[in-house]
């Protein structure tokens, strides 16, 4: 029932019964994966998840492919181990992170923006700090200056770390995406909020989000790019 209301179904006729891990033992094991994550990113000015963005899973209960919402619950174990204070959320999955806003609502120590197709689930978004719907078909040139907007209110905020949530969804060949992004144009926003956060020192952890490409392998490039441009910040970091 967890996983179906989640958003994931069963296509077993049989029903058969799994045992799932206790929900405590889940949550201690989502806090301890982001423990490290983020303490990776804080040491180095840079970590990668290949999975999470798990930004539709709510205070009391899952949605949309999301049991858990990794970023907040990063984002709190950071605050409550007193590395950071203040925390940025760059959501940049074709679908609006309701989840987070949700979770963060009224919390002034985190900022969440999230910049996604209007005409996409959820269907009835919860806002966050700063939302930026676009029209189904935006392309490169037109997100780009959208997300560039977005990115100085954000970062006025002086954060102690972000999480940039990395869709592969936006592309143009997405069966749920909407919008119509180029692999190029994918490239230039993960540089874009990179190199921004780069030369304010601010460290950002990265998340692989969603992907659901007509063609897998035309995802995995997408996320591998990411995870590659990852590796080109960092080394640029070192050069300095």
């Amino acid at each position: 029932q967890l996983l179906r209301a989640a958003g994931y179904y069963c296509a077993n006729n049989a029903k058969e019964d799994y045992n799932l891990a206790a929900p405590g033992k889940v949550w201690d094991e989502s806090s301890r994966q982001a423990h490290w994550r983020q303490r990776a990113a804080l040491k180095d000015g840079i970590a990668v998840s290949l999975g999470g963005g798990t930004h539709h899973a709510r205070r009391a209960e899952g949605q949309g492919f999301c049991l858990f919402n990794d970023t907040a619950v990063a984002a709190r174990v950071l605050q409550s181990d007193s590395l950071v204070k203040q925390v940025a959320v760059i959501d940049c999955d074709v679908h609006q992170g309701n989840g987070t806003a949700d979770i963060t609502n009224g919390d002034d120590s985190i900022f969440t923006f999230s910049i996604h197709g209007e005409n996409n689930f959820p269907f009835r978004k919860i806002p966050g700090d700063l939302d930026i719907g676009l029209p189904n078909g935006t392309g490169d040139e037109a997100y780009l200056a959208a997300l560039q907007g977005g990115l100085e209110m954000v970062l006025a905020t002086k954060p102690d770390i972000a999480y940039f949530l990395a869709g592969a969804d936006v592309h143009v060949n997405d069966r749920l995406g909407k919008l119509a992004l180029t692999k190029e144009g994918i490239a230039a926003r993960d540089r874009l909020i990179l190199q921004s956060c780069r030369e304010r020192g601010i460290p950002v952890v990265v998340t692989m989000a969603g992907g659901y490409g007509r063609d897998i392998h035309e995802t995995v490039a997408i996320q591998l790019q990411t995870v590659r441009l990852c590796r080109e910040w960092e080394n640029q970091r070192l050069g300095d």
